[in-house]
């Protein structure tokens, strides 16, 4: 990424994506979002529910023609409902999967035309949960294996034209969890990672020189059990 780079940052208004505008910001970038929800002042976006893959696209082209293309895609988005497949009703598990899921895959097939015009990048925001399955997880495991799968066939459909990096983030110490019971929440004692350190890790992704791609990252804290 070089300054004046227009990175597309989805869920950029907490959390993991709040993180990464941030650190494009810093780093002379031009951040871009799309939400439900302002980013921080100042930050252009657009107002999506990623949930609706048709809208997610038109919202993608929208702001990509309004800040004269785009250099990178951040896929940071994300939310989750934990529960058994029997007790997560099944508007909440379709929706689980369609924000990580096809959401992910709506902004980025939108936002191809422009990230070849500029040999851009595309990170995806997996899961350690997309690596290793857990139990009263299944929409969100599925929805994060689907990332991986997506992420990896699409690396190799691209390769020349536009970078391809899967981030594999452990869990971070955001809002996320806030909303879940209490037995869904990581306990006091838990090793979690600060959002900044893995946002720098995105950074460090869009920051190679073309031709060099950063294909897979697992970014956790280091005594973290749900990996591998």
């Amino acid at each position: 990424m070089t300054a004046g780079s227009t990175v597309l940052v989805t869920g950029g208004s907490s959390g993991l994506g709040a993180a990464v505008v941030a650190a494009v910001a810093r780093s002379g970038g031009r951040p871009v979002v799309l939400d439900r929800r302002p980013p921080a002042d100042g930050v252009p976006w657009v107002e999506c529910d990623l949930a609706d893959s048709r809208a997610a696209e038109a919202a993608t082209v929208r702001l990509a023609e309004r800040s004269g293309g785009l250099d990178a895609v951040v896929t940071a988005a994300g939310v989750d409902t934990p529960g058994g497949l029997g007790d997560v009703p099944g508007e909440t598990w379709d929706r689980i999967v369609a924000v990580n899921l096809l959401g992910t895959a709506a902004v980025v097939r939108a936002a191809l035309p422009f990230l070849e015009a500029t040999h851009g990048t595309v990170v995806t925001v997996a899961s350690t949960l997309g690596v290793k399955a857990v139990g009263d997880a299944t929409a969100y495991c599925a929805a994060k294996f689907g990332v991986v799968g997506f992420t990896r066939a699409l690396a190799a459909e691209l390769a020349g034209r536009v970078g391809v990096t899967l981030l594999v983030p452990g869990g971070m110490r955001t809002a996320f969890f806030d909303e879940r019971d209490e037995r869904y929440k990581p306990g006091p004692d838990a090793s979690l990672n600060d959002p900044a350190d893995t946002a720098a890790a995105v950074l460090f992704a869009l920051s190679q020189p073309p031709g060099c791609a950063v294909r897979e990252m697992v970014v956790c804290a280091e005594q973290e059990t749900s990996y591998p």
